[in-house]
């Protein structure tokens, strides 16, 4: 305790004095009062004292070291153990500053890492070359190094911008040491005052024991740095393998659901309705033409996506639309069309694309059923063409039997290929055009047979398209099967690389009115040829009284009735004089008031039967050409009559 309160009188021994403060806790300047009158056993209190302070020190220390190792430890993060490391040195040397420095190895210099004390921004960002400054020395020996005044420290290689940032930090004396991991400096740690300052082997010891804990406790943050890092990366891993499972695992279910269609007979629709199911959006089928076969509607033009989606031999995106080309080798069999899915996976990317390989596979069977029921149908056509007046009735039946219809609207087609000369060629290019026929054919429910020197074929038409008023029937008609015609010869040629001319007849329905049609369409086949339109299609309409003159046969019947019918049938229920009138008319040279006179009729009653014929022949009927053709069947009208 302190020395007034310790009783004591004049008698009392000096040495006893001494160690009643010692046990105190006294201070050295009270002990050299009280020891004034024996100097030796003042010096000796003085130095039991030195050395109670020392071992107090130590304990202190250590317990602050273990405090430090302890905090470490239990760190689990690289910046807050560098913190923790600097702000525990800056604690234990009692100094102004604390800073960490570690390498950069990407710029192949020492950057400020961490500071505790500093207040100038400046000092915070500075960057050290190797062996520049206290520090660079350090890292460059890894040894500790200590100066009470480092400006004027000669034994460190000062540059302006380190000298700058220790000069607006404020430091005077700086104590460095190594942060080693397996002789590897990591790092170094500094200890800096602002004023003038030794530093005793002691605090360099203490520094260095720091740095010890220091760099373990940073490589075993680094290292969990790294293990989470793994960790993460394997949870990432294991979390792609489990989708990329779960895919396939789709993907073979599918497969199995799919190829369980295939192998029970199951049809385009139920192929259509299964993907559709797989991958939660519509589904549309479409043949090559991008008629619908299954699924549902498509309005769109999806020609050019199924030409990229065909060149790619991939699914193709268009504004959330994907579109599969169904192929077979390089023959295109149609495209698959999947609406609302925006965003497809590559997963069910390949399911739709493996779709459309079921889908060709289930057309190719399709084709390949239908191009035999086509040979047993081929067989009908040719007895219908060479006899049709032998059985009617039967072949009527035969075609029942077969899902052939002979009694309904039928458009009749007769196809030529241009093609090598002699009897073999000739044979070569009909059986590629008969192939082509039936491809053509399949899924529109028409049948086909090789016929003379080209192949005839047979294709139904809707009922729908046959209403309303003579003269429009008669012109859908017409129109309707030249577009058929046109349409088929540009497939045709397209299937058999060679040009392909076309004739059509019809629509017709009868056994006797589909072998006149017959006879139609090889009319108007060789007037095609013989105009040089080889690889054309057309009906006996495009080609007008040009078909009669050009025809073999010259069936002046059928060309009057082709171009008058519609009057001559409306005179005879009507009982009106609608021919009459119109050839009045020409032969007027098309003036009203003449052919009133020569009709002896009033000029409005002409006028009303005109509007009548343009009702029954169209708008167009007084153009020179159309005007023209009905004059010459008014002619040989006359002269059949």
């Amino acid at each position: 305790m302190p020395e007034e309160t310790v009783p004591h009188s004049p008698e009392t021994h000096p040495a006893e004095r001494l160690l009643r403060l010692l046990a105190g806790g006294a201070s050295a300047e009270e002990l050299g009062e009280a020891g004034a009158g024996a100097p030796g056993s003042a010096a000796q209190a003085l130095r039991v004292h030195r050395t109670l302070a020392q071992h107090r020190r130590r304990e202190a220390q250590l317990t602050a070291l273990f405090d430090t190792a302890t905090d470490l430890a239990a760190s689990r993060d690289v910046d807050a153990v560098l913190q923790a490391i600097v702000r525990r040195a800056r604690l234990l040397l009692g100094t102004d500053l604390a800073y960490l420095t570690l390498p950069d190895e990407e710029a192949g210099d020492t950057y400020m890492r961490v500071t505790d004390g500093s207040v100038s921004p400046l000092f915070q960002t500075l960057r050290l070359e190797l062996g520049e400054g206290l520090g660079g020395l350090v890292a460059q020996t890894s040894r500790p190094y200590a100066t009470p005044d480092y400006r004027t420290d000669a034994r460190f290689h000062h540059t302006r911008n380190i000298d700058a940032g220790v000069l607006d930090e404020g430091l005077v004396a700086i104590l460095g040491v190594p942060l080693l991991l397996e002789k590897q400096v990591i790092g170094v740690l500094f200890a800096a005052d602002r004023n003038p300052r030794p530093f005793s082997p002691d605090e360099v010891a203490l520094l260095c024991t720091l740095a010890a804990h220091a760099a373990i406790a940073i490589d075993t943050a680094r290292a969990l740095d790294d293990t989470r890092a793994a960790l993460a990366d394997l949870a990432a891993a294991n979390d792609v393998i489990r989708a990329h499972s779960a895919a396939m695992q789709r993907a073979e279910e599918a497969h199995d659901r799919l190829t369980d269609l295939v192998l029970r007979g199951g049809e385009v629709p139920a192929v259509a309705e299964a993907v559709s199911a797989l991958l939660g959006g519509g589904i549309a089928v479409l043949d090559p033409d991008g008629r619908r076969l299954a699924g549902e509607p498509c309005r769109l033009d999806v020609s050019a996506l199924v030409a990229e989606s065909r060149a790619t031999g991939r699914a193709v995106d268009a504004d959330g639309r994907w579109v599969c080309a169904v192929l077979a080798g390089q023959e295109l069999l149609g495209s698959l069309v999947l609406t609302g899915r925006p965003g497809l996976e590559d997963a069910d990317r390949r399911l739709f694309e493996r779709a459309s390989v079921v889908t060709a596979l289930l057309l190719l069977l399709r084709r390949s059923v239908a191009e035999a029921e086509n040979r047993v149908r081929g067989e009908l056509l040719t007895d219908l063409l060479d006899s049709p007046h032998r059985d009617p009735a039967g072949l009527i039946q035969r075609g029942l039997r077969l899902g052939v219809d002979l009694r309904r609207p039928h458009v009749l087609l007769a196809a030529r290929a241009s093609g090598a000369a002699g009897p073999a060629g000739a044979a070569a290019t009909r059986g590629r055009l008969a192939g082509a026929a039936t491809r053509l054919l399949f899924g529109r429910g028409g049948i086909s047979a090789e016929h003379g020197d080209g192949v005839v074929l047979l294709l139904p038409v809707d009922a729908e398209s046959r209403s309303a008023e003579p003269r429009s029937v008669e012109s859908r008609s017409a129109e309707s099967t030249s577009a058929v015609a046109a349409g088929a010869a540009a497939q045709l040629s397209q299937l058999t690389g060679a040009p392909v001319t076309v004739g059509a007849a019809g629509p017709v329905g009868g056994v006797a009115e589909l072998a006149t049609a017959h006879a139609e369409a090889l009319r108007t086949l060789r007037a095609l040829c013989a105009l040089g339109r080889e690889g054309d299609g057309a009906c006996a309409t495009d080609l007008g009284f040009l078909g009669v003159l050009l025809g073999e046969g010259h069936d002046v019947r059928g060309f009057v009735q082709e171009t008058l019918g519609p009057l001559l049938a409306y005179d005879a229920r009507r009982g009106t004089e609608l021919v009459r009138t119109l050839d009045a008319y020409f032969a007027c040279g098309g003036s009203l008031t003449r052919a009133k006179d020569e009709l002896h009729v009033h000029v409005n009653t002409v006028v009303q039967r005109l509007d009548r014929v343009e009702a029954l022949l169209g708008r167009d009927w007084n153009h020179p050409e159309r005007a023209l053709e009905l004059q010459l069947a008014l002619r040989l009208h006359l002269l059949t009559r």
